[in-house]
C-alpha cells in the first residue's frame, strides 16, 4: 500500500482553524467592546436626559417658589389692608359716639360740679374737676352709672384744701365709655 502522509494537510487545517478561531475571538471581543460602548453611551444618554429633566424641574420649582413668595407677600398686604379697613370701619362706627359722649358729659353734670380736665384713652375716661360738696360728686357718679353712654364711675381722689375758694373740693374720677351698637343715626 501506498504511504500517504496526511500530516502536512492536518497541520495546515489546524493552522487554518487556529486562525479562524483567532478571528472569531477578535471578532467576538470587538463585538463585546462595541456592545459595551453602545450600552455605556445609551446609559450616558439616559443620565443626560434625566439631568435635563431635573434641571427643567428645578427651574420650574424656582419659578413656583418665587410665585409662592409673591403670593405670601400679597396675602400679607391683603391682611394689612383688611386690618386698616376694619380700623376705618370702627372709626366710622365710633364717629357719632364722641358727640354722644360730650352730650352725656353735660347731661350727667349736676349743679355745682365743674369739669376742668377730660382725658380719653381708648374707652377709659379720666375726669378731673371741682365740686361744691362731696354729695355733688356722689350725685355725679350716680348720674354716670345711670347713663347710656358712660358707666363704671370710680372715684380716685377727692380733696379739699383751705386755699381753695368757696370750699370747693377737687376730684378725680375714672369711667368707661359704653358702646351702643343699636344706635339710631
Amino acid at each position: 500500500m501506498a504511504h500517504i502522509n496526511l500530516l502536512p494537510w492536518r497541520e495546515t487545517e489546524r493552522k487554518l482553524r487556529q486562525r479562524e478561531f483567532g478571528f472569531m475571538l477578535v471578532g467576538g471581543l470587538v463585538l463585546a467592546l462595541a456592545a459595551a460602548a453602545y450600552m455605556h453611551l445609551y446609559v450616558e444618554g439616559l443620565i443626560d436626559y434625566q439631568d435635563e429633566r431635573n434641571s427643567y424641574l428645578e427651574g420650574e420649582i424656582a419659578q413656583l417658589d418665587r410665585k409662592i413668595a409673591e403670593i405670601r407677600n400679597l396675602e400679607k398686604t391683603k391682611a394689612n389692608l383688611i386690618a386698616r379697613m376694619n380700623i376705618i370701619q370702627q372709626l366710622q362706627e365710633s364717629r357719632p359716639e364722641i358727640v354722644h359722649l360730650f352730650d352725656e358729659l353735660v347731661d350727667t353734670l349736676p349743679e355745682g360740679v365743674f369739669l376742668s380736665k377730660i382725658r380719653q384713652s381708648g374707652r377709659n375716661l379720666d375726669l378731673h374737676g371741682r365740686a361744691q360738696s362731696n354729695a355733688r360728686v356722689s350725685a355725679y357718679m350716680r348720674n354716670i352709672d345711670a347713663s347710656d353712654w358712660i358707666g363704671v364711675a370710680k372715684l380716685q381722689v377727692i380733696s379739699q384744701t383751705a386755699k381753695q375758694k368757696g370750699g370747693m373740693s377737687t376730684f378725680h374720677l375714672k369711667a368707661k365709655q359704653k358702646s351702643t351698637k343699636n344706635e339710631d343715626s
